[in-house]
């Protein structure tokens, strides 16, 4: 997979996929990861990407034109409908639909170029959502500075699931909101620690047990956390 992020803050990136799995991911080839800072498509010789809005209001809002450029640069043309195969332009924004695990792994399986577009001040001129925007992806029902640390957060939920980016297989499997449940409660040596005792199910070698006792477990802490997952999951509440 490609990945090619446009911010008009490129050093926000700067190490900060230079670590854990993304590092490996890389090293092996499985994404590419780019960065382009959005004033290098400005026409202007102030390279101005941000304007008052229409209307009024506090704050400035991104401008449509070197988005676009940038768009263009990247695919060829700014016209969603005509983007290559496998390409998806994503608008990172409060007011988009909630980054969940579901949607990560839609993005890993079905795209070879992603590119993220990070908003900025009061937001992004509507018309780039219009023309050039896949999806517009949150990450919480919360305001932050920029797009810049949520687009880290749905490079890595997406980069971990891409093929052979985990050491096994079944680890992105048994992951927490991948069967609709949060994860069960991990334990390793020591199996007592200042009294304190690894479960003897996890002890004793029968996997039946084992999994059984995982999933009541799990079942605890999303009754307990987020009991709103309960719903739909096996009818189970």
């Amino acid at each position: 997979m490609r990945i090619d992020l446009l911010t008009i803050f490129p050093e926000f990136f700067a190490e900060v996929f230079d670590f854990g799995i993304i590092r490996r991911a890389k090293l092996a080839g499985i994404v590419e990861i780019n960065v382009l800072d959005i004033r290098e498509f400005a026409a202007d010789k102030h390279k101005m990407v941000d304007d008052r809005p229409f209307g009024g209001g506090d704050g400035m809002v991104l401008k449509p034109e070197p988005i676009f450029a940038a768009i263009e640069s990247l695919l060829g043309t700014s016209d969603r409908d005509e983007y290559p195969d496998g390409t998806k332009v994503v608008l990172l924004s409060p007011q988009g639909q909630p980054l969940k695990q579901t949607v990560a792994g839609s993005l890993a399986d079905t795209t070879t170029h992603l590119v993220l577009i990070c908003g900025r001040y009061e937001g992004v001129d509507e018309r780039v959502n219009e023309k050039l925007v896949s999806a517009e992806i949150s990450i919480g029902d919360y305001v932050l500075s920029g797009g810049e640390p949520a687009a880290v957060v749905l490079v890595d939920s997406v980069v971990r699931l891409l093929p052979n980016a985990l050491g096994s297989r079944t680890s992105a499997e048994n992951d927490s909101f991948s069967d609709g449940l949060l994860d069960y409660p991990h334990y390793t040596r020591p199996a007592e620690f200042r009294g304190m005792k690894v479960p003897d199910v996890l002890l004793n070698g029968n996997h039946a047990s084992i999994e059984k006792w995982r999933r009541e477990k799990a079942l605890e802490k999303t009754r307990l956390n987020r009991k709103d997952l309960l719903e739909g999951v096996n009818g189970e509440m």
